[in-house]
């Protein structure tokens, strides 16, 4: 309907005469021609506040709650709020966060993860909300310990986990776990051992692929330290 009704209005308008005779469509070419540029950026529709971050690593925008990093508390976040999402901007970091109803709350545990990886009892309180956030393989992986050790021991595997996940990277630890899991271990020894060999991994940039690096010789360096040319 609104498509048709919008045809519609297109169509009358290219038919519109004015009453000196001129049509509307052609007034419009003439004036279009006179506008000014479009700026180098466009225009984003949104209001800009500056809010103040909690010791909780909390925002409050609009009457709603937003949970931020933690890095970020007792500092102050600029909040650009948009129609249906707010990009918050701290210490050159950035958040997207969807927009809440006032009154509204909305709480992420991946921002409490330097926290979490420090208090086994609460990752123990809020795993199956932190996993989901995390999604594959720690949900997985949850489950594997949680049936293997108990919920307590766990808490604890996971929270050391979330440790390297602070250190190295949610992406890098999570094909670690998974190179883990395809082997049917999930003991930290192991797991730590699949991580630091994700790490050592580094891509050679495709331009530099060409270039062959030949080895020297220990020997080599003895001549020149004597003085010798070689």
């Amino acid at each position: 309907m609104s498509s048709a009704l919008l045809s519609e209005v297109e169509a009358a308008w290219r038919e519109r005469v004015q009453k000196d005779g001129r049509r509307c469509q052609d007034l419009w070419q003439e004036e279009k021609a006179k506008l000014l540029p479009l700026p180098e950026w466009p225009f984003e529709a949104r209001k800009t506040l500056l809010v103040p971050v909690s010791s909780k690593s909390t925002v409050q925008i609009e009457g709603a709650t937003y949970s931020v990093s933690s890095g970020w508390a007792r500092l102050e976040a600029t909040a650009y709020v948009g129609v249906e999402d707010i990009r918050l901007v701290c210490r050159g970091e950035t958040e997207m966060l969807p927009r809440q109803r006032r009154g509204g709350k909305r709480i992420s545990y991946r921002h409490y993860l330097p926290e979490l990886a420090k208090k086994p009892q609460a990752v123990r309180q809020v795993a199956p909300e932190l996993v989901a956030e995390l999604g594959d393989p720690y949900g997985r992986l949850w489950s594997l310990l949680v049936s293997r050790y108990g919920s307590r021991e766990a808490a604890r595997v996971l929270s050391r986990i979330l440790g390297a996940v602070v250190d190295h990277g949610s992406e890098t630890v999570g094909e670690a776990l998974e190179a883990a899991m395809e082997v049917g271990r999930c003991d930290l020894l192991y797991m730590a051992g699949r991580i630091r060999q994700a790490r050592a991994v580094v891509e050679v940039p495709a331009a530099l692929r060409s270039y062959e690096i030949e080895t020297g010789s220990p020997a080599e360096y003895d001549v020149l330290l004597g003085g010798g040319v070689r």
